[in-house]
């Protein structure tokens, strides 16, 4: 098998870049192994810098992994994602009415907006850089924000939410018109410091994907969840 390509300077940086982009665009399916030795042969380099970017992927939550077992990509069930987006939901409407109450855009946010515009109108785009626009907008709304107990909390949620946000994006569940739509609604909400259209609106985004990811999950499901008949 062919190396990959890497693009970051330092090597166990760019191997976390690597393997994060791939799970979060499902090129690594979810309950898929992820060893130190896999990740050696396929980056070619060595068993320790694999195991710092492998670490790193456990600790954001984008892999789990068991004493003294191999670390696999999670496979969320719908309790998972239900669970996922609720406490989302809380951190980030919270964050979205501190932010609108000081009147100012993030930087990080507006950038993001601008690569999912260009992406929009060059008809799409592939799903790893509109993924990582999508996450880099909503880091930078709350980052941005006031309290930083609420960025904490929201750093610790992101591993797992990424994975949803990832399979909305790689599953193109949501239009990329109406995500550009949603996320400028927000940010102007923001710009007028207007908390609570930024807050509902927010909340009403948030469950929007949360709703299609759902409807995606049961039908994916649904042939293991029916009973069979006799």
């Amino acid at each position: 098998m062919a190396a990959e390509t890497l693009v970051v300077t330092r090597v166990p940086d760019a191997v976390y870049e690597a393997l994060r982009e791939s799970i979060l665009t499902q090129r690594e399916a979810p309950g898929s192994a992820v060893t130190e030795q896999a990740i050696a042969d396929r980056f070619r380099v060595a068993r320790p810098t694999a195991k710092v970017a492998l670490e790193r992927l456990v600790a954001d939550g984008l892999l789990r992994r068991t004493a003294h077992k191999t670390a696999r990509v999670p496979e969320l069930t719908r309790d998972d994602i239900v669970d996922l987006y609720a406490a989302r939901a809380t951190v980030e409407v919270a964050a979205l009415r501190n932010l609108a109450e000081s009147g100012t855009e993030p930087p990080g946010a507006i950038a993001a907006q601008r690569t999912l515009r260009d992406a929009l109108a060059s008809d799409g785009g592939d799903a790893a850089p509109l993924a990582r626009a999508d996450v880099a907008f909503h880091r930078a709304l709350v980052v941005a924000q006031r309290s930083p107990r609420l960025a904490r909390l929201h750093g610790l949620l992101m591993g797992e939410i990424e994975l949803c946000m990832g399979q909305v994006q790689s599953h193109r569940l949501l239009a990329l018109g109406d995500v550009v739509d949603q996320h400028q609604g927000i940010l102007d909400a923001v710009n007028r410091g207007d908390a609570e259209a930024a807050a509902h609106l927010t909340r009403d985004h948030i469950e929007g994907a949360r709703d299609r990811l759902l409807g995606h999950y049961d039908r994916t499901h649904a042939s293991t969840s029916t009973p069979k008949k006799d």
